[in-house]
Parts: C-alpha cells; structure tokens; sequence
C-alpha cells in the first residue's frame, strides 16, 4: 500500500482508479468485491503486454489489479482491495468475524495463492515447463481440489450456506484451472467442487464483472466500473 503519488489521481474524476485485466482471476476477485460492495471505480483496462506507463509510476512491479484511492493511497494486491471494499460496504456479510474460521479460510487462501497457482500455472502453460507433462502438474493439485471438495460435503459454499470471502477470492483460480481441460475436470469425482464452481459461474455478479473493454488510453471517456 502507497500513498504517495497523489498527482497520479485522475482529474476528471473522484471516483477511485481501477486497473485491471479481465481475464486475470486476481483482477477477478477484486471486481466482484468492488462490484458487490457498490463501489464505483474508473476503470482502466489493461493489456498486460502494453501496460500503461500511468500504472507502472503507481505500481512499479507491474501486476494487476492496482486500485487508486481518491486521497492517493495505492492497494496494489488484490486481497488489500477485497478487504477495503468490504470493510466499506458489507451487506450480506462475506466478511467472518469467528477467529477460527478466520484462520482456516486464511489457510486455504495461502495455498491458493501459493502451492496451488504454481501448479496451475505450469499445469496451464506447460509448453513452459517441459520438466514435466501437463498431466502430472495438474496431479500435483489433486491434494487441493480434494481438500475443497471435502469442504464442500453437506453445504452450499466452502464455509456453510452462504457465499463469503473465501468462495470469492478462491473461484477465479479454480475457473482458470477446470477450463484448462473442462471435459477432464467435469469427468473426476470433484462433485461438489463442480457443482459449487457450476453455481459460482451462472451469478449474475460473475456475468457483470466480465463484460468486455477495450484497451484503455491516455484521454479515453471515462468507464465507471
């Protein structure tokens, strides 16, 4: 978090700068939650071979998404901009305030953003990796996926019947990873697993935040998000 570039605030508006990339699930998961929470932000699309310079001065290593603030202040990890959103607007309580279940779902947040996008990144570009094939990357995930599936048995989503933090910012990475190969992940007895991914595809947040923009420019019309 930075808050010392407030010259890079847009001028033509109040409202927060979003950059982001739509397919990237980290951008993904702080859309849902800026979205969700009501939040309105400029955003700016960014395409991630031609990054704007405008969002490298305010984020240097380059990695979407990077939320503006109107005072200055830069979220530059998508997990900071879930949380800022929510603890702004929260209305059906994504956020869990029992300690235990804090912990756990920290616990399978870390291994998401850890272990398992390894393996999803070189399970999905394993033309990269040629150590291995495809198949034995996306073996390496199997603990993973069945620790999510078995979290699932007898409940609507990863922590009971109602949709939360977790379900949020653990869904772009399982979406990325079954549709590297759809036909195997919906073939394996992830069955609660696919059933949970199958209803977090058809919400109409998903549908919302997934609509499609153009490249942003220097001087483009402002696009509230």
């Amino acid at each position: 978090m930075r808050s010392d570039l407030v010259g890079l605030k847009s001028a033509a508006t109040m409202l927060p700068i979003l950059y982001s990339f739509r397919r990237c699930p980290y951008a993904i998961r702080a859309r849902l939650t800026l979205k969700y929470s009501g939040i309105p932000v400029e955003l700016r699309e960014v395409i991630l071979a031609d990054k704007p310079e405008e969002m490298l001065q305010a984020s240097p290593k380059g990695t979407v998404p990077v939320l503006i603030l109107e005072d200055g202040t830069i979220l530059e990890e998508s997990l900071d901009i879930m949380n800022w959103a929510l603890n702004h607007n929260d209305p059906d309580n994504w956020l869990v305030n029992d300690d235990t279940t804090v912990e756990k779902i920290k616990q399978l947040i870390d291994i998401n953003d850890g272990p398992f996008k390894q393996h999803l990144d070189h399970y999905k570009y394993a033309v990269r990796f040629p150590e291995h094939s495809a198949e034995y990357y996306r073996d390496q995930a199997d603990d993973y996926l069945g620790n999510l599936n078995s979290q699932l048995k007898g409940s609507s989503y990863l922590f009971g019947d109602q949709l939360s933090f977790v379900d949020i910012a653990i869904f772009p990475f399982i979406r990325q990873f079954a549709f590297v190969d759809k036909k195997w992940f919906d073939k394996n007895d992830y069955h609660e697993l696919q059933s949970w991914l199958k209803s977090m595809l058809e919400m109409q947040l998903f549908a919302d935040v997934m609509q499609k923009y153009s490249q942003w420019k220097p001087g483009d019309e402002t696009i509230v998000f």
